[in-house]
């Protein structure tokens, strides 16, 4: 190998490992400050005495129970859906899809509203809304990759098209639902789906955690496969990649991944559209870095928009999904309008 193209390289490892460090910085800073601002702020240095530490006083109950809850589950479903967004773009080589696109958010909706319609998480317990929303979710993902099997392959452009539709139809479902039921029900339904980080049950943040770290560390299997893929199938195959189970997977793991979130924080928007496009524009479209950029990107990005949601018209707090949709919506007004990337 020339001394050109060993130098070249490790420039680029070298600007891997700088961008992966800023994002880290404005990981670490998004939880400083979410950590100590709210309608009580404590200092930086106030910290050490009382996280994870056991106290009766005010203090201690926000920053346990509420603020580093919430600063987990941030990470784990802004990561999560940041990840499946570049996965599915990936996939699609389409620039436009994110993980709500296929309908999975739809499924999980239609699944959470049909229990508070029916008040089956009064009569059951209220692990049925995140239960109820992954089974809908879940149940969309296998409708749509059954429809879109033709001859026991996956037609790519068939199951973006089927995807969309059924989002539709399940989009007029829960107007339906909507319409017929009570006010007290709408209102549960409409907070649920404008999404939210407010989770009380320390079991499910953890789960969410692990699982999302687990679905990153997966991604990373089959990094070599996304790359060859940018290439389109047919060249991706010439490279002996198996393009067909491969996609099959990663189409499996990302809407697992969206299924994982919907069910927990509800419908929270264009994390997965907007994160990956800055990820490419800033660090290039090789997978080895997008992956792990776009899931810190996301992350830190959900946690700034769940301080923002919690401080801006304090001490009442807006849906999450109002402010990842304004900052999101409009970051990708800009970009788009500007940027000349080609995908």
């Amino acid at each position: 190998m020339k001394a050109s193209n060993i130098n070249y390289i490790r420039r680029k490892y070298f600007s891997w490992i700088l961008f992966v460090g800023a994002l880290m910085v404005i990981l670490l800073i998004a939880i400083l400050l979410s950590l100590t601002t709210g309608e009580i702020d404590i200092s930086v240095f106030e910290l050490p005495e009382f996280i994870g530490k056991k106290g009766d006083g005010v203090v201690f109950s926000i920053m346990n129970k509420i603020r580093l809850p919430r600063i987990f589950l941030g990470l784990a479903v802004g990561g999560a859906l940041s990840l499946s967004g570049v996965i599915l773009q990936g996939i699609y080589r389409n620039p436009l899809v994110e993980p709500y696109t296929l309908g999975i958010s739809g499924g999980g909706a239609l699944g959470v509203a049909l229990v508070i319609v029916f008040g089956l998480h009064h009569a059951i317990g209220s692990f049925m809304l995140p239960l109820a929303g992954f089974i809908g979710s879940l149940v969309t993902i296998i409708l749509v990759y059954s429809l879109s099997l033709r001859g026991g392959k996956i037609h790519i452009q068939s199951m973006l098209l089927i995807g969309v539709m059924i989002s539709f139809i399940v989009s007029s479902a829960m107007m339906l639902l909507m319409a017929i039921t009570t006010a007290d029900n709408l209102h549960g339904i409409i907070f649920w789906i404008m999404g939210s980080l407010d989770e009380p049950n320390s079991t499910l943040i953890q789960v969410t955690f692990w699982i999302s770290i687990i679905g990153l560390a997966v991604s990373y299997l089959f990094v070599q496969p996304l790359n060859a893929l940018r290439l389109g199938e047919t060249k991706a195959k010439h490279l002996g990649i198996n393009t067909e189970i491969t996609i099959r997977i990663l189409f499996i793991l990302a809407s697992l991944l969206t299924g994982m979130c919907v069910a927990v924080a509800g419908v929270i928007g264009f994390v997965g559209l907007i994160i990956p496009h800055l990820m490419r524009l800033m660090v290039g479209s090789d997978y080895r870095i997008l992956l792990l950029s776009s899931f810190l990107g996301g992350g830190a990005f959900l946690i700034f928009s769940d301080l923002i949601a919690r401080t801006i018209i304090s001490p009442n707090e807006l849906p999450i999904g109002v402010i990842t949709g304004i900052i999101g919506g409009t970051v990708f007004v800009v970009v788009l309008s500007r940027s000349k990337m080609k995908f």
